[in-house]
């Protein structure tokens, strides 16, 4: 894997050296983790465009990182004397008596305490801003990289299919949700991707939401979003169900309307295919049926090291679909005091040829009655 990070530092140095930048700083802790394998929480890589040893500068030593989070040995390890010293403003401080006079940093992640304290401990280099170069390579993955999703979307699966065999009236989101990650970390992922997310009854199908105490109820609607965080890679799936009988005709059609919806998005999943467009797919059906008004700002996003990545699926996004980049399709809609429906699934943008998009989270789509 050393030869995998070291490419990829590589494309980021040549990129640095064409916009002429003598090194760059890396703070943002998924670029970070890109680009050295691996990283205690803090540090970061100080890149360096000519022929100069890359350093990664920890706040604290390596005791405690996992065998799959070790930092590639390629690298040359600075570990601060203290805690409390910044990497970043150390890392300022061994540029200031070498050669280097321009340094890129990244601008979006870097606070302006700290661009500040850059400036003052090394006040003779030039800083400029290395933007989302970093974000933009980790679009598009390698094998390795689409191996560890997959195995996350697993674990996610088999958490989530756990948890429909058990009893669920009486029990109450915020319940159901701790379960979810147990059942994550017990089917080998280091954590959750993000806050997992159960609704049920007038809480189905509302994005972002939050579980409460609310008691899981006969004839709910019940969402789940949830997601694997393995090796650092992170997925996610979203499902509904109906709770303990037959779903009503208006559950089975707004159903049946976002299914449809969430299939076309898939099917748009092509390479060349520009974000917008898998955007409208998704959400042409849903605003036909008159719910455009409610629906979310995008039906879609990269997911990777981050679990919000780019590509953005949204209406005024710019940009075009590449093979080898995941993301995923979760159109919903939800009616106030109802309830409502979400389908989130992570897929592979893969050529035609390859048999089309690479669908990583497979637990059935179909409305089950649990």
């Amino acid at each position: 894997m050393s030869e995998v990070y070291a490419v990829r530092r590589g494309r980021l140095r040549d990129r640095c050296a064409a916009a002429g930048s003598d090194a760059a700083l890396v703070s943002l802790p998924a670029n970070v983790r890109y680009l050295a394998g691996g990283a205690p929480p803090g540090a970061v890589l100080l890149l360096g465009v000519a022929d100069q040893q890359d350093v990664l500068l920890c706040p604290r030593t390596l005791s405690g990182v996992t065998a799959d989070s070790r930092p590639d040995e390629r690298l040359r390890l600075n570990v601060l004397p203290t805690a409390a010293g910044d990497p970043a403003v150390a890392a300022a401080d061994l540029l200031d008596a070498s050669s280097v006079r321009t340094l890129a940093v990244e601008e979006h992640h870097l606070t302006v305490v700290r661009h500040r304290a850059i400036g003052s401990v090394a006040p003779r280099l030039l800083l400029s801003d290395l933007g989302c170069a970093v974000e933009q390579e980790r679009t598009v993955k390698d094998e390795g990289e689409i191996a560890q999703l997959r195995i996350a979307a697993e674990i996610s699966d088999q958490a989530l299919g756990e948890l429909l065999e058990s009893i669920l009236v009486g029990r109450t989101e915020r319940h159901l949700a701790l379960e979810l990650e147990r059942r994550l970390v017990d089917h080998g992922a280091d954590g959750p991707a993000f806050r997992t997310s159960v609704a049920t009854g007038p809480n189905a199908g509302r994005a972002g939401h939050r579980p409460s105490d609310r008691r899981v109820e006969e004839g709910d609607f019940l969402s789940v979003r949830l997601g694997a965080n393995y090796h650092g890679y992170r997925c996610e799936i979203g499902r509904t169900f109906v709770i303990g009988t037959s779903p009503a005709d208006w559950q089975i059609e707004l159903y049946d309307l976002v299914f449809a919806a969430q299939r076309a998005g898939r099917e748009a999943l092509t390479p060349g295919t520009a974000y917008r467009d898998v955007d409208r797919a998704a959400r042409q059906p849903l605003e036909s049926a008159g719910y455009g008004e409610g629906l979310a700002a995008r039906t879609g996003h990269g997911v990777g090291l981050e679990i919000d990545e780019d590509p953005q699926l949204a209406p005024a996004a710019m940009g075009k679909l590449d093979a080898c980049v995941p993301v995923t399709v979760e159109p919903g809609v939800h009616l106030p005091g109802r309830g409502g429906v979400r389908i989130d699934d992570t897929l592979v943008v893969r050529p035609e040829a390859d048999g089309g998009p690479e669908l990583l989270t497979i637990t059935t789509k179909e409305l089950l009655a649990l």
